[in-house]
C-alpha cells in the first residue's frame, strides 16, 4: 500500500510516518507534504525523524510525491479539503483525521469524495472504538433517568472544541436513545441556567499542558454512577490506527467507512 501523508513535519504528521515505518513492509511511505513556508521542506521525512533515509523529501506540492493509492490526512477543514480534490483526481482513497468542519465544508468534502473509499474517524484508537460501542450499548439500557455527560481534555493547542471524540461519544450516546445529538445536546453552562432538562447530554472541556485526550462518558442517576473511560497516553495510538484504516482500504469499494467498519464493530 502506497502511502502519501499531509502535514508531514506536524506532531501527528510524524507519527504517521513512523507508523508506515512500522508498518513493516505492508506500507510504503512515497510521498510526504507540509505548507509552503515550513522549514522541512526539501528535507527526506526518515532523517527528519532521526531514522534512515526513506527516499521521500517533504514538498509543498502533491503533484511531487510518488504515485500513491491513499492519502493520509490530519490537518485543517481548509488544506483537507484541498487534498481531498487531488484525491479525487488521482483515483486514491482518503484516510481522514482531520476535524473541525462547519456544516457547508463537510457537505463539500462529501461531495468531493463520493467516489473514493474513504474513513473518516475522528478518533484513531482501537480503546476509542470500542468505547463508542460500549457507549452506544449502555445507553439502549440506561434510559433518560440516568443524566448523560461527557467529558473531554487535551492539550492547550487544540483548537476545536468539543473535540470531534467527545462528539462521537455524544452521537454514540445519543444512537442508543435513539434520539438526534443536535435535539439533546448542552454545550456550555453558565449563570442561572436553572434545572437539568430530562434527557439532555451535558458537554465538558478542558484545555492545558500537553494532555494527550482524556475522554469520559458518565450515566448518573441518584442510587448510581456508571463511567466509560479512554485515557491516551502516547498519539502513536491514533497514528497506528490510521495506517491499520489505510490497509483496510485497499479492498472496499467506493463510500464513506469509519472506525467501526474497519474494526468489524458495525
Amino acid at each position: 500500500m502506497r502511502i502519501i501523508i499531509t502535514g508531514a513535519s506536524g506532531r501527528m504528521g510524524q507519527m504517521l510516518i513512523r507508523a508506515v515505518v512500522q508498518a513493516q513492509g505492508a506500507a510504503e511511505l512515497v510521498g510526504a507534504t507540509e505548507r509552503a513556508s515550513a522549514p522541512s521542506i526539501g528535507k527526506d521525512a526518515g532523517v527528519m525523524l532521526g531514522l534512515d533515509a526513506l527516499g521521500v523529501n517533504i514538498t509543498d506540492n502533491l503533484a511531487n510525491c510518488g504515485a500513491a493509492d491513499v492519502l493520509i490526512d490530519f490537518t485543517s477543514p481548509e488544506a483537507c479539503l484541498n487534498h481531498a480534490r487531488f484525491v479525487a483526481d488521482h483515483n486514491m482513497a482518503m484516510v481522514i483525521g482531520t476535524t473541525g468542519f462547519d456544516v457547508d465544508q463537510q457537505a463539500e468534502l462529501d461531495a468531493i469524495l463520493k467516489d473514493s473509499p474513504t474513513v473518516v474517524a475522528a478518533n484513531y484508537s482501537v480503546g476509542v472504538n470500542l468505547a463508542l460501542n460500549l457507549i452506544q450499548q449502555a445507553a439502549a439500557v440506561l434510559n433518560a433517568d440516568y443524566d448523560a455527560e461527557i467529558y473531554e481534555a487535551h492539550h492547550k493547542h487544540k483548537v476545536d472544541a468539543p473535540s470531534g471524540t467527545a462528539l462521537a461519544m455524544g452521537k454514540a450516546l445519543a444512537a442508543g436513545r435513539d434520539v438526534k445529538l443536535d435535539d439533546v445536546a448542552v454545550y456550555s453552562r453558565e449563570g442561572i441556567t436553572g434545572a437539568r432538562e430530562s434527557g439532555s447530554i451535558g458537554f465538558s472541556v478542558v484545555r492545558g499542558g500537553n494532555i494527550v485526550g482524556d475522554h469520559k462518558a458518565m450515566f448518573i442517576a441518584d442510587e448510581e454512577r456508571i463511567e466509560i473511560n479512554h485515557f491516551a497516553s502516547d498519539r502513536m495510538v491514533f497514528a497506528k490506527g490510521a495506517v491499520r484504516a489505510a490497509l483496510w482500504l485497499k479492498a472496499q469499494r467506493a463510500g464513506r467507512y469509519d472506525m467501526q467498519d474497519v474494526l468489524g464493530l458495525k
